[in-house]
């Protein structure tokens, strides 16, 4: 048992073992990630408490994610024409720079929706690249060997900030104001630059490029792959799905903590952070199985989608926060199994366009998800928009499930 343990906890941490520019990458993350976390929930809050309306915050999720969307399809082209670490530079120093922006905004006291509306899609612009840009960086830093430990190690990051950020950010909003949650992720970015500058550019994983693909050209590249490779284009429809029909946390848990439980700004961190505790211990089990499988992403999902239904009716914060808990860990298990098999599946020259394609289908339709789970909390509290997304999950899961035809009962772990 003592050995199985040790082997484990070698398998979980093997990319930051053996990769110095990784290392620095995710030392970089680790600065900056509660900070954006803050900076979501704090954006969240300030649209809730200037219109007091579940609806505008289902406006602000379409100025994030609107930009997905109308760019996400031509994203990884340009990924693939460009140099990931020069690219992911340009996009943290963008993002610090709209930080700083909000904060001066918000700390004036001259904060209205639209200010919030605006720089949330100019930061969802810079996602845009960003997001394929790194997951690209990623594969550079590590090789394929280590790619799935370090896709489930950035998750487990990633969601470990969604503890301390949100934790954070409800008490700073109830002490000091967004502003200062705005400030704060600013000046993180600085931690991102430092990294990112000190990467060996000689020890980076080198690739097999073809001729650089014009932008309609290389979009319909990525999307002739997809529809040849079944598994592909299947793992595609489960994130499409569950990314803009049930994961709309970012509009309901502000209306759950504020007008289900009664709450303020601290349920709300809390709440958050829960889910985020769920999802990095689901991350760090990704991160120890070795490999990305079906069974996995299906397992994952099921229970991503399921207990949301279980979450509709529950009105006691307790309860909500265990559920929560789960929910985060069957989401990290079906995102980390996904974009792993994908990048691993695609061809050196076409990797950055399947990740981006990962990614449209993760945000591109997020401005649907979020104005109709803000238009269902509106007409029915999240009582009837937890139910109509949870249906709506499941039935998609049990579609792929079919189409993969792999039985219920016997996922393949490793």
């Amino acid at each position: 048992m003592t050995q199985t343990l040790l082997s484990l906890n070698r398998r979980t941490f093997a990319s930051l073992r053996k990769h110095r520019n990784y290392r620095l990458f995710f030392a970089g993350q680790l600065v900056s990630l509660p900070g954006t976390w803050m900076q979501r929930i704090a954006q969240a809050w300030l649209i809730l408490s200037l219109t007091h309306s579940p609806f505008a915050v289902g406006i602000l999720a379409l100025a994030q994610f609107a930009p997905f969307t109308v760019l996400g399809l031509f994203a990884g082209v340009v990924v693939d024409r460009l140099d990931a670490r020069r690219t992911v530079l340009a996009t943290q120093t963008a993002s610090m720079l709209l930080a700083a922006a909000l904060a001066a905004i918000a700390l004036a006291g001259a904060a209205k929706p639209w200010h919030v509306y605006a720089i949330a899609a100019l930061q969802g612009t810079v996602q845009v690249l960003d997001a394929p840009a790194r997951q690209a960086l990623t594969y550079r830093m590590v090789g394929p060997a280590e790619l799935p430990n370090a896709v489930a190690l950035n998750s487990s990051l990633f969601n470990a900030s969604r503890i301390l950020g949100p934790a954070l950010g409800g008490a700073i909003i109830a002490t000091a104001g967004v502003g200062i949650c705005f400030a704060l992720n600013a000046a993180s970015f600085l931690a991102v630059l430092a990294g990112l500058l000190a990467i060996r550019a000689d020890e980076l994983h080198p690739l097999q490029l073809g001729e650089r693909p014009t932008l309609l050209r290389g979009a319909r590249e990525g999307l002739a792959y997809a529809r040849r490779s079944p598994r592909v284009l299947v793992t595609l429809f489960v994130v499409l799905m569950l990314s803009t029909f049930c994961f709309n946390f970012n509009v309901l848990l502000p209306v759950l903590a504020k007008q289900t439980l009664h709450g303020g700004p601290t349920v709300f961190g809390i709440l958050s952070a829960t889910f985020g505790a769920g999802a990095l211990l689901g991350a760090l089990l990704a991160a120890s199985l070795g490999r990305a499988s079906s069974g996995v992403l299906l397992l994952g999902t099921g229970g991503f989608a399921g207990l949301q239904l279980l979450l509709a009716p529950v009105h006691s914060a307790v309860a909500c926060g265990l559920l929560l808990f789960a929910i985060g860990a069957c989401f990290t298990l079906w995102t980390s199994s996904s974009n792993s098999s994908l990048q691993l599946d695609a061809p050196d020259h076409l990797r950055g366009r399947v990740v981006g394609l990962y990614y449209y289908c993760f945000n591109g339709l997020g401005p649907v998800g979020g104005l109709l789970a803000g238009w269902l909390a509106a007409k029915g509290g999240t009582e009837l928009a937890f139910l109509v997304t949870g249906a709506i999950g499941v039935a998609s899961v049990a579609v792929a499930t079919a189409r993969l035809r792999v039985p219920l009962g016997r996922f393949t772990w490793a």
